[in-house]
């Protein structure tokens, strides 16, 4: 079974958070805080420069502890309004493949590696485009789902694509070659890579579309096993 190198080691977690965060973040994390005294905190995170251009900042949500965390890259459009994760069109695919695997949402926390929106101006109309978050700026925002982790205390952590299984498992990681696999780490007892529910959306022919699907759910499935959490008859 494949390894990953991540700096994160639980007994030691707060005292290198301490070291590795920015001023503006360290002065932010409370010492030993709750879920809410952390969204609390991280509404005036100033530690990058994206939440000059975004709405506010969209912390994660869900069961703590939990048995399964699910992490995505950063909030869209509709969550930067609303201020809650995964409620776009990306999260109602994720409601979808998480019913059909057996997951219950409410059961799960669900989080983004990045807590603010970047995005850039659709040429014409008032469309606000996603722009991928710089590794700057994940590393600025790393220390709140650091502690998020310290939080939460997951059974199985579920990166949702690139962005967030590099900046969890390293810069060498590749959702292509490791997809659906159990990988070793010290940030939870099992770790799962697997596809961005908004390369679903992508355009593209209903086959292909429905292949995806599957192939989503099927990695989810793995995620109940690894859980226990019950999957649904066929």
């Amino acid at each position: 079974m494949p390894s990953a190198t991540n700096s994160l080691n639980r007994p030691a977690t707060r005292r290198r958070l301490s070291q590795d965060r920015s001023p503006n973040t360290a002065q932010l994390i409370p010492s030993r805080a709750t879920l809410s005294e952390l969204k609390r905190a991280a509404s005036g995170c100033r530690a990058c420069d994206l939440w000059k251009n975004a709405t506010q900042t969209v912390f994660g949500e869900g069961k703590s502890p939990a048995k399964v965390m699910l992490v995505g890259e950063q909030p869209g459009d509709q969550e930067d309004r609303a201020g809650r994760p995964f409620v776009g069109p990306a999260g109602r695919l994720l409601d979808q493949a998480l019913e059909e695997a057996g997951i219950d949402r409410s059961e799960v926390y669900v989080t983004n590696v990045v807590k603010h929106f970047k995005w850039s101006p659709a040429e014409r109309g008032k469309k606000r485009i996603h722009k991928k978050p710089r590794y700057s700026e994940i590393q600025a925002c790393r220390p709140w789902l650091d502690a998020e982790l310290e939080v939460v205390k997951p059974r199985v952590l579920v990166c949702l694509g690139a962005s967030a299984a590099q900046a969890l498992l390293g810069k060498d990681f590749r959702v292509t070659r490791e997809r659906g696999r159990l990988i070793e780490s010290s940030l939870a007892q099992h770790v799962i890579a697997t596809v961005h529910p908004s390369s679903i959306l992508r355009p593209q022919d209903d086959e292909s579309r429905h292949s995806q699907m599957k192939a989503f759910v099927d990695d989810l499935k793995r995620v109940a096993r690894a859980a226990e959490v019950k999957e649904p008859e066929d």
